[in-house]
């Protein structure tokens, strides 16, 4: 039993580190050598190559030509069977609206006390755009999307410190933000409330624009009711 209790405890903790490794690769957004990985992880070199190889064997980790680590595409695979209907139902609004305000448009939804990147496009003709990588994470008290997902929990769960500003997305329907989650860029969001779905949010991130918040945010709402229609409500 002891024995049996040891090795649960081994394969949970090897899990663990498997999930941290592909959780470093994401956060980075570049392609990492083995020792960075280790660093990163707190293990041994031996520990992260490990890990590594069992990784790349199911093609979630790739080496690029330099040797170094980066995800693998069987992980964009994954990923399309999350939220498969509302990745699909949002998927042309995020094209159309990208296109139109020339910004990057994205779904993020709520993930224990984070907010997570679902889908996203980048406008096709703009000259300078914002990527905004799907599983990207941040926490839910940074940012416009964060608050956006906040402002539909019941009051009694928005963290003290954002508090007033969550009340303040829930009075004017929408959130705004300058340099919150990364220097320099500036986003919009609206709530994208769905039957049988987590909070989720409707945003754009951009450098510059012409346009107010709440002209965007306008823009943000028609889009999100077009997609909230798509999924029956």
């Amino acid at each position: 039993m002891v024995s049996d209790s040891r090795k649960t405890a081994s394969t949970s903790q090897t899990l663990s580190r498997g999930i941290r490794v592909l959780e470093v690769l994401a956060d980075a957004q570049e392609a990492l050598g083995v020792d960075q990985i280790a660093e990163r992880l707190g293990v041994h070199r031996s520990i992260a190559y490990r890990l590594i190889r069992t990784l790349e064997d199911h093609g979630l980790v790739t080496r690029d030509p330099a040797g170094r680590m980066e995800l693998g595409a069987r992980l964009a695979a994954l990923a399309a069977g999350i939220k498969h209907d509302l990745q699909a139902a949002a998927l042309p609004e995020l094209t159309t609206v990208a296109n139109e305000l020339g910004m990057t448009c994205f779904v993020a939804v709520l993930d224990r006390e984070e907010c997570v990147t679902l889908v996203s496009v980048e406008p096709r003709h703009a000259v300078a755009s914002v990527a905004q990588r799907p599983g990207s994470r941040h926490p839910f008290t940074a940012g416009a999307p964060g608050r956006a997902v906040l402002s539909q929990l019941p009051a009694e769960e928005w963290p003290e410190d954002v508090a007033e500003e969550v009340r303040d997305v829930a009075a004017r329907g929408y959130a705004d933000s300058h340099g919150e989650v990364i220097e320099n860029l500036s986003a919009v969001a609206v709530p994208l409330s769905l039957r049988g779905h987590n909070p989720a949010a409707l945003a754009v991130v951009y450098l510059s624009s012409a346009h107010t918040p709440a002209e965007l945010a306008e823009r943000l709402r028609a889009a999100a009711k077009t997609v909230r229609d798509a999924l029956g409500g």
